[in-house]
């Protein structure tokens, strides 16, 4: 009598595993209820005339009686009456004459090929495509060579002694139990440990224990820079801090900051500058309204183009030039918004002009000749003459 025929005729018949996600396997999950735990097995009912018996090493931790599991069935132990069971996903000692397509089995690697791993499981060869071997490619693969890790079998063949195993599979499976686990637990503000796993020109994304976040390259370092390489490497270990979780589409999205978990240099350098004080720096940048001065690691100041020199400049790379040596005065502290303001001109006396007036002429030399009596010239004569003759002899305007 098969397995299905003894739960079938107790009332109990299981139901096929699905195959998404199980490569494809027909293997028996049924959902039963642990009543009794002796030595290393757990003993589970199904209904009144259906029991079986699983390895309590299947279990992460001890079961409690009365709590109610799935299982797959493996077989019928005839003998006994007891059906032999498995938890899904759990690692169990390969046999050959009872593996079948969704089984998880712990294989050694053996060796490796231009197209993968070479495995044995339960004495026969097995092979592992490259593609199965981790959740993202593996540079090289021959690390795994003399490793144990547990596989699912995704194809199997005895006849023809054919077994295809997916390590990839294993991990998918752990993960996704893990991402539901974290998402319940994740809140904006968390300090947690993050796995850098792949580095783009605008970030990092980094995996949180089967969630994955971006880390904005604004929010690596507390420095600028033109490349996450510059900071992180794939597969280091950071302390990051969840900064935002939208959980409005059908994958959360996860914003994450590295340099939030840093102490901020530039903070503590501003704490030391005061209005008025003379600060010596680099020239580390020139735009089209001033240079950036860095006056400490990290920390710039800004020379507007106004404040470099006493005379009208018509751009700055006309008097500083990049990595310059200058000395300045700060105007201006802005702790909130990390901004200093310099000027270099401030050190320096202002040139002395003669003061013009109209006609270019000194302002002195115009007053004087306003008080000074106009010559008499034929142009006067007539002037004076033609308004004599309108009645109006008191002049004005300084003309007589």
């Amino acid at each position: 009598m098969s397995v299905e025929d003894l739960l079938e005729d107790r009332g109990s018949k299981p139901k096929q595993q699905s195959n998404a996600g199980r490569g494809g396997g027909g293997r028996q999950i049924r959902s039963g209820k642990v009543f009794r735990i002796h030595g290393g097995d757990v003993f589970v009912e199904f209904g009144p005339r259906s029991q079986g018996v699983c390895p309590l090493t299947q279990f992460p931790e001890p079961p409690t009686v009365g709590e109610e599991l799935e299982f797959a069935v493996e077989r019928l132990d005839a003998f006994e009456g007891l059906l032999i069971l498995s938890r899904p996903g759990a690692v169990q000692k390969a046999d050959w004459g009872t593996l079948e397509v969704g089984q998880v089995v712990e294989a050694r690697c053996v060796g490796m090929n231009k197209g993968g791993l070479e495995m044995e499981v339960a004495h026969h060869k097995g092979f592992m495509p490259a593609g199965m071997v981790d959740l993202r490619h593996v540079p090289d693969i021959s690390v795994f060579i003399g490793e144990k890790f547990p596989c699912e079998i995704v194809e199997l063949n005895k006849d023809k002694n054919r077994l295809i195993l997916s390590r990839k599979a294993v991990l998918v499976a752990e993960r996704s139990e893990k991402r539901e686990q974290l998402l319940a637990i994740l809140e904006e503000g968390q300090v947690r440990p993050a796995t850098i796993i792949s580095l783009q020109p605008y970030g990092a994304f980094a995996d949180l224990g089967g969630v994955d976040g971006l880390i904005h390259i604004s929010d690596l370092s507390h420095d600028r820079i033109k490349h996450p390489s510059e900071v992180i490497k794939e597969g280091e270990i950071v302390q990051v801090v969840i900064k935002r979780i939208d959980r409005s589409g059908d994958s959360p999205k996860i914003s994450l900051s590295r340099k939030d978990t840093m102490a901020d240099p530039v903070s503590a350098q501003m704490g030391t500058i005061n209005v008025g004080d003379t600060v010596t720096g680099k020239v580390s940048r020139i735009t089209e309204f001033g240079a950036f001065i860095e006056i400490a690691p990290g920390l710039d100041g800004l020379v507007h183009i106004s404040e470099v020199s006493h005379d009208r400049i018509p751009s700055v790379d006309k008097v500083l030039k990049r990595d310059e040596i200058v000395t300045c005065k700060v105007l201006s502290v802005d702790s909130g918004r990390k901004r200093v303001s310099l000027s270099i001109k401030a050190l320096t006396s202002a040139p002395e002009r003669a003061e013009t007036g109209p006609g270019g002429r000194g302002k002195r030399e115009g007053r004087e000749s306003l008080d000074t009596p106009r010559k008499d010239d034929p142009e006067l004569r007539k002037l004076k003459a033609r308004l004599g003759a309108k009645g109006s002899p008191q002049l004005k305007g300084g003309i007589g």
